[in-house]
């Protein structure tokens, strides 16, 4: 059986998340990804700096997850382009208002350049696709593969909406596996690391 394309798997995983999200009525939407689920917490060491990332185009909300490690004394860090447009990460200390973000590439929120410069510990990840193996698409950029692969000891998590789970996908040696993957309905994993 041939797999199709990353890129047409790409267009098709957009356009269905950006229906999956529409369909899911306003007040409902207000009610999911509030809280990690308790099984994800034995990933979680105490004090670790967790990365998060601010949503774009009807990706899985981190709001309120920022909120609940900030609360629960977690460093939060969210992704950045430095000028050479490698993604590093920067420390985010304002999840309530967003006060200590820019605008950033394809208009997504970001911490200034002067931002304290940390690595996290757990990263949650933004995606277009998962399996339930644990295997993850993103957008195409390399960004997160490439800075996972350079940290192999930070633990990676996939953010998702129920829609976004396929049976397979095409894979390369440079796609990073995930440790776990939440969804407002489930959590998969956590996998062997």
């Amino acid at each position: 059986m041939q797999l199709i394309s990353k890129q047409s798997l790409r267009r098709s995983l957009r356009e269905a998340r950006r229906d999956h999200v529409a369909a899911i009525p306003d007040t409902v939407r207000a009610l999911l990804f509030k809280r990690p689920p308790g099984p994800l917490f034995s990933l979680i060491p105490d004090g670790a700096v967790i990365g998060l990332y601010h949503e774009g185009d009807a990706e899985a909300p981190m709001a309120s997850y920022g909120r609940f490690f900030l609360e629960a004394g977690h460093t939060l860090v969210l992704p950045r382009m430095d000028d050479a447009g490698a993604m590093e990460f920067r420390r985010h200390t304002d999840p309530f208002e967003h006060s200590d973000l820019i605008d950033g590439p394809h208009g997504i929120m970001q911490p200034a350049a002067d931002a304290e410069l940390a690595a996290p510990d757990v990263l949650f990840v933004p995606l277009l696709g998962f399996t339930a193996a644990g295997a993850r698409i993103g957008q195409g950029g390399g960004h997160y593969d490439r800075w996972l692969a350079n940290h192999p000891e930070s633990i990676a998590i996939g953010m998702a909406w129920d829609g976004q789970l396929v049976d397979d996908m095409p894979l390369e040696p440079h796609d990073m596996p995930l440790r776990a993957i939440v969804t407002p309905t489930r959590l998969y994993g956590p996998f062997d690391a």
